[in-house]
């Protein structure tokens, strides 16, 4: 036996090893179920991801087409402060899984449902990104612009929400990361999403689980990559510049080399 094979038999032989690759063969490849029934592979997984992503995406347009105009008119006038905090703190003290009960028990099951509370779940973010990023725009600009003759409607779209960008697009980015994660609880109200393989463990067993787990935090950490990519690039160059130069002024200076000179 080689050295190699003496170091990793311990590991490969342990039953966190054994599980991991149990789950990863679940995902390549199609198992049986205690009763017969084929389950796992690309085939069914695909089925459970596609109803995933729809689920989160549905979700997530709705509750940006409620909380942006909302954002935009409120921090405009500069009011509604108190609505935008109040969304943002129920939206971190209501547990989903509360949410989603709620609503399974006084409206039901089904697709519609479970995506209205998950808009529910996504509209405080959203609602007070826009808020705190028209708001933040300096008041001189918007006054310039009044100046300059524009209407309210046009400095709210050519002004106001060009340099907002960038925080709407950070509360859409927490959203749609809550979203996601939180529709894996979904099959609890009768639709199907890479959250059945974890709850159903009876049916899926250990490695389903483990094997459906790593796809969701794969469909989490790529919406969090996405989202922050699309963040910075709607953030204006010269507050990217600005906000890169400030860095390196609070960066400490690298330490300085003496240097000696030989008169000859």
């Amino acid at each position: 036996m080689s050295a190699l094979a003496t170091i990793l038999g311990p590991v490969t032989d342990a039953p966190v090893a054994s599980l991991v690759g149990d789950a990863l063969q679940f995902i390549v490849q199609e198992q049986q179920s205690i009763d017969g029934t084929p389950i796992g592979g690309p085939a069914q997984l695909w089925d459970l991801t596609f109803t995933h992503l729809q689920l989160s995406v549905v979700a997530l347009v709705i509750a940006s087409l409620v909380a942006v105009p909302v954002g935009l008119i409120l921090g405009h006038r500069r009011k509604g402060e108190v609505v935008a905090i109040a969304a943002s703190n129920v939206g971190r003290a209501v547990p989903s899984l509360a949410l989603i009960a709620l609503f399974v028990a006084f409206v039901g099951t089904g697709f519609v449902n479970v995506a209205l509370a998950l808009v529910l779940l996504a509209i405080p973010p959203i609602l007070t990104g826009t808020y705190v990023g028209v708001a933040a725009v300096d008041p001189e600009i918007v006054d310039a612009a009044r100046g300059q003759g524009l209407t309210e409607r046009q400095i709210v779209r050519q002004v106001e929400l060009p340099l907002a960008l960038a925080s709407i697009f950070g509360g859409l980015r927490t959203s749609a990361v809550n979203v996601v994660a939180t529709a894996t609880i979904a099959p609890l109200a009768g639709v199907l999403t890479l959250g059945d393989p974890i709850i159903a463990t009876s049916v899926y067993g250990d490695a389903g689980r483990l094997a459906a787990s790593f796809l969701v935090a794969f469909l989490a950490v790529l919406t969090e990559v996405g989202f922050a990519a699309a963040q910075r690039a709607a953030t204006p160059a010269g507050l990217r510049s600005s906000r890169d130069s400030s860095w390196r002024r609070r960066s400490p200076a690298p330490p300085m080399v003496a240097s000696t000179h030989i008169d000859t």
